[in-house]
């Protein structure tokens, strides 16, 4: 992905209209396949500036795709009275340095940390021995099993990275579900058992926590399946995933 600024300064007595005109010409960027996100900024300290980030798939999709395509000029009606207004336009490449800050809190601390995750393991694997659909696969499981797993959904959940340190990470979850031949039917039984444990030992409740939560179950569990059947070839090295409380993008390979 590619990141484009650009840069305006608008008088005060034209802003309104500025923006009007920017809403508009977003309807296009929302329907060109090209671009991922966009946002535009006011200054605080100097009225008059505004910034336009444009986040698109490449470079060349941007000055080919989509200055060639049929969005671009109904997106150009809109903003043409602004051109002579830019002072910069530019493409960054994005690096690694990036990240979230502090004042959201992660997945595991909102959960109630290592513990509460902890406490949910423990009581899952209580249910899933018990059960007749999803027990078979946990016959011989380790002891340390529901630990382990509670020190995975930690990692993932933004907590410490003790699976990656201790466990092996991603390499050795894999290891974990190859040639099992999990279920659709086994899949979503231990789905709903760790609806229920999660219920059972009070972890948060609120929509925003429990759609970040079973986001990450449905995507894990339907990996674990598919790297579980006989003959799957998943990717071999890979971090522990981290997830937040956003929408994932669609996996594009």
């Amino acid at each position: 992905m590619i990141v484009e600024y650009i840069r305006y300064r608008i008088p005060a007595e034209a802003s309104a209209e500025f923006e009007a005109a920017y809403g508009r010409a977003a309807r296009s960027l929302a329907e060109a396949p090209q671009c991922v996100d966009y946002e535009l900024s006011r200054c605080v300290d100097e009225p008059a500036c505004y910034i336009l980030r444009i986040t698109w798939t490449s470079a060349e999709d941007h000055l080919k795709g989509f200055r060639a395509g049929e969005h671009f000029p109904a997106f150009f009606k809109e903003i043409r009275p602004y051109v002579e207004q830019i002072e910069e336009m530019r493409h960054y490449e994005q690096t690694q340095v990036r990240g979230p800050g502090a004042s959201v809190p992660s997945l595991h601390e909102w959960a109630g940390g290592t513990e509460a995750l902890e406490r949910l393991t423990e009581r899952f694997y209580e249910l899933v021995k018990a059960d007749d659909v999803v027990g078979p696969l946990f016959a011989h499981m380790d002891p340390g099993h529901p630990r382990f797993v509670a020190m995975w959904l930690a990692e993932v959940f933004g907590g410490p990275a003790r699976y990656t340190g201790e466990r092996g990470g991603y390499p050795h979850m894999l290891g974990m579900h190859r040639d099992k031949g999990i279920s659709e039917q086994q899949r979503r039984r231990w789905v709903n058992l760790l609806v229920d444990a999660a219920d059972e030992v009070g972890l948060p409740d609120d929509p925003e926590f429990r759609a970040a939560f079973m986001g990450y179950i449905e995507w894990g569990t339907r990996l674990a399946l598919a790297n579980s059947q006989p003959g799957a070839t998943p990717v071999e090295q890979a971090p522990v995933p981290h997830w937040g409380w956003g929408v994932a993008p669609p996996y594009q390979g």
